[in-house]
């Protein structure tokens, strides 16, 4: 027993994180996102916009902080009715409503005065299309009649990105990808995850999308990059910031943010990627 704990705490030291809580985190994160998508697709858009929320309160809070003051009611606000209006109108609800979203944070930022205007607006922005818009594209994969086929393989695609790249990088990790951003990642870790998501993807597509096995080692090769992307971006807010998590609310994982970064940018390219497949279908190229 005391050499599992040794090994365990090696683990924990070399990644950076608790393994043991991270596990059970994840696995009570898909079973949760696998309910509200198995009973009524709504539910899923109401846990994104949940998840939006918890995400506005943790920038808002890490921002603060920078002495970076928002107001947080009317990006909440914002939030929920970009979720909202994308269950409602689709791809067409999103950008309306970020159109609409956008002048109107900028217009409740005037009774502050000029002072710190343009930091607040930029910031503000930077909110608005990193967590609702970004998010939206989650709801957008849940909308059609096979939405939880849609969401579940973007789960296996990211789960397989952000496990493998921890595993590989663990064992294996001797050259790091971004040193200045985030040590912990290693190039290793990235071709490991390159090799089993491109694997995992070819496996969901198979046998969740019933689709072909090549669409989705294309599919496993974007979603490497661009929640790779995701994560190394959020860790520069947190280095810009001098912070080393989001929040806490997650134990293994630290806030809902450190958990949403990959998922907010692979979630938009998997859409895309599913609507050429969708549509060369339609037309009859594929």
């Amino acid at each position: 027993m005391s050499d599992l704990h040794s090994i365990n705490e090696a683990i924990n030291k070399r990644a950076g994180r608790k393994l043991l809580p991270s596990i059970a985190v994840s696995i009570l994160l898909v079973l949760l996102v696998w309910a509200s998508l198995a009973t009524y697709r709504i539910f899923f858009a109401a846990l994104v916009a949940i998840a939006v929320l918890l995400g506005i309160r943790e920038l808002n809070r890490a921002l603060s902080a920078a002495s970076i003051h928002l107001p947080f009611w009317a990006l909440a606000g914002a939030g929920v009715g970009l979720s909202a209006a994308t269950w409602i109108g689709g791809v067409s609800g999103l950008a309306v409503a970020t159109a609409i979203a956008f002048p109107c944070l900028l217009v409740l930022q005037l009774p502050r005065g000029t002072e710190n205007f343009v930091k607040t607006a930029s910031a503000s922005a930077l909110v608005l299309m990193y967590l609702p818009f970004l998010a939206g594209f989650l709801i957008l994969l849940a909308r059609p009649y096979n939405g939880l086929e849609r969401v579940m393989t973007l789960v296996v695609l990211v789960g397989c990105n952000d496990t493998f790249a921890y595993l590989t990088g663990v064992l294996f990790g001797k050259h790091p990808l971004a040193p200045k951003i985030s040590p912990k990642k290693t190039i290793e870790g990235l071709v490991g995850s390159l090799i089993f998501t491109t694997i995992g993807g070819s496996l969901a597509f198979v046998y969740i999308m019933q689709s072909d096995w090549w669409l989705g080692a294309i599919a496993g090769l974007v979603t490497v990059f661009t929640a790779t992307a995701g994560d190394l971006i959020e860790s520069a807010l947190k280095r810009d910031m001098a912070i080393k998590d989001m929040g806490s609310l997650l134990p293994g994982h630290g806030g809902i943010m450190d958990r949403l970064d990959s998922v907010l940018f692979a979630a938009p390219a998997l859409w895309l990627a599913l609507e050429i497949v969708r549509r060369a279908q339609d037309s009859g190229l594929l």
